[in-house]
């Protein structure tokens, strides 16, 4: 492995050392587009925003629509298609008046194939879709539990209605105070029924939305690349009156080795990537985190915190188990492996000291509830470690069974970590099983891997958000819920969080409700990430934010600055 690394290291310096032009980046430039490349590791399976549950869909997704609302890089909450809306004094009933210039994409399920205006009945269609358990969206939580509903438990007509074209009606059962950054969400993204209806399971990939590029399904190769054009149409201007967007194609790649992803950036075919692998993070960051100069000097970096909390995660539900007496559901066993994890080790070793060590609970520090303290994590502690888990009947790992641990093959190096932790402190062997992101997500929604490695970034910049991870209610498939914790005092305390004014009420509420899943050992919280964007220097226009949501119908390039990375031979 130190081999591998050193040569690794030894091809990224010779890259460094000179300037590689491409085929692509040729016919670039004779063609005089601005072509914004970035690379998407994850894969993509749907553009429907129903679906819309990771990262890969979101980023693709949130430049094909739009919603009523959206985040802005601060992370307040700003309106987008709607033009104006009202809250009742009982903060239930929400009025939403939508703007009369925003149309859909030119699409053949239009009369003449030219897009039709948006009107408050395709946000009611829209939200409507997403509730229809048919469907099978992933979204359905966010309105399921917060609509008003009649004495059977079904929704009332007007908890989602337009009033007219312009209007929007939506009551909920009880005030909400996130309820506005929910809307903001790519779930609440507006479709069209014509085009759900004339693709069905197909509009997934024959999008038609109202965003700044457009789509043609026969530029989408599954696995290769996907091709995103400028949207002629586009509703919106930037503040100078410009039409936006600036760029004329987005096209992205999908290369799975973060590797081999950062090794294209180097070569200029690449214009932005979003975080590393712990073979190329010595590459860019010092030991203490800091950004190395040459690479300062050659590209834009962007280090900021990060609403993404890096956690394991175990199947909570016994009825997942074939044997109703397996160690993952004793949660001395649980808690066992959790203390035998050196978190800030971790951090400093695999990651260059990008991130905070999870020692705490698990909303991440980018938020302002956590409070350092507040919450008792689990530390080092290789002594209780061993303690609790003689105590669970395996002492000195005697008589351990065999566990696998799923993720797919971005974390390895973590994953393997922590497998020779496991070893060294317990003395029990976890096996490790690598599938691909695609298939790993659906094993661990479906409750088929017991013990898992997961991420929760943000859908919106709330603790609430974090917390809703633990509901009852919200158990995964159709909900974010994927260790199936459920715990009624829990369950209550969220409730109340979710009517409470007060922020420092809520906050409390917050850390009472992040004791008990600690306390029980849902998950183990690994760290709090960092974003780390690095992209070349004639990028401008493409600004941070904690959620790392991807914006680029105001990035444009800089006329002045070579395509590619200048390095002194």
């Amino acid at each position: 492995m130190l081999r591998q690394i050193a040569l690794l290291l030894i091809s990224l310096t010779l890259l460094l050392s000179c300037v590689v032009s491409s085929d692509v980046e040729e016919d670039e430039q004779q063609k005089k587009l601005k072509v914004f490349r970035y690379n998407q590791h994850e894969g993509l399976n749907s553009l429907d925003p129903s679906k819309a549950k990771n990262q890969a869909n979101i980023w693709v997704a949130s430049q094909l629509y739009n919603g009523l609302f959206e985040f802005t890089e601060d992370l307040s909450v700003h309106p987008c298609i709607a033009q104006s809306w009202e809250v009742s004094d009982n903060g239930k009933l929400y009025k939403i008046t939508i703007r009369d210039d925003v149309y859909f994409h030119d699409n053949p399920v239009f009369e003449k194939g030219i897009g039709r205006r948006v009107t408050a009945h395709d946000f009611e269609y829209s939200f409507k879709r997403i509730l229809n358990y048919e469907n099978g969206s992933s979204g359905s939580w966010i309105f399921s539990d917060k609509l008003e509903r009649d004495d059977k438990g079904n929704y009332t007509a007007e908890s989602i209605k337009a009033l007219d074209n312009a209007t929007l009606q939506i009551k909920l059962k009880k005030p909400i105070h996130t309820f506005l950054q929910i809307l903001a969400m790519p779930y609440a993204f507006v479709v069209p029924k014509e085009a759900v209806e004339f693709y069905g399971e197909d509009f997934g990939r024959n999008p038609v939305g109202t965003g700044p590029f457009i789509l043609n399904p026969e530029e989408w190769d599954q696995g290769t690349n996907l091709i995103l054009r400028k949207n002629p149409n586009y509703w919106r201007k930037d503040n100078n009156l410009t039409e936006l967007p600036k760029l004329d194609v987005v096209e992205v790649s999908f290369i799975a080795d973060k590797t081999q992803e950062y090794l294209t950036f180097l070569q200029g075919k690449l214009d932005f990537i979003s975080g590393v692998d712990g073979n190329t993070i010595e590459h860019i960051l010092e030991k203490d985190g800091s950004v190395k100069a040459n690479i300062l000097e050659r590209y834009k970096v962007q280090k900021m915190p990060y609403l993404n909390t890096e956690y394991l995660g175990f199947q909570l539900d016994a009825n997942k188990y074939k044997d109703k007496n397996h160690p993952l559901l004793d949660v001395r066993v649980r808690k066992a492996l959790s203390h035998a994890i050196d978190r800030k080790e971790l951090v400093s070793f695999l990651r260059n000291n990008l991130g905070i060590a999870g020692t705490e609970g698990f909303v991440p520090y980018a938020l302002p509830a956590h409070h350092k303290g507040s919450v008792r994590g689990y530390d080092f502690d290789p002594e209780t470690a061993r303690q609790l888990l003689a105590e669970a009947g395996f002492p000195e790992g005697k008589d351990f069974p065999e566990i696998t641990l799923y993720t797919n093959p971005v974390y390895s190096l973590m994953i393997e970590y922590l497998q020779r932790q496991w070893k060294k402190i317990l003395n029990i062997d976890i096996e490790i099983e690598l599938n691909t992101f695609t298939k790993h997500q659906e094993m661990v929604d479906e409750g088929k891997a017991l013990f898992f490695r997961g991420a929760w970034l943000g859908d919106y910049p709330n603790e609430e958000n974090y917390l809703t991870c633990f509901y009852t209610p919200h158990f995964s498939p159709a909900g974010p819920n994927k260790t199936h914790y459920s715990n009624k005092e829990f369950d209550q305390l969220f409730e109340q969080a979710q009517q409470e004014q007060n922020s420092w009420k809520r906050y409390e509420l917050f850390h009472q409700m992040e004791q008990l899943v600690l306390d029980d050992c849902a998950v183990i919280v690994l760290f709090y990430d960092e974003v780390l964007r690095v992209m070349q220097k004639r990028v401008v226009d493409l600004e941070p934010n904690s959620m790392n949501y991807l914006r680029l119908e105001r990035v444009d390039f800089n006329k002045n600055v070579l395509d590619s990375p200048v390095a002194e031979k």
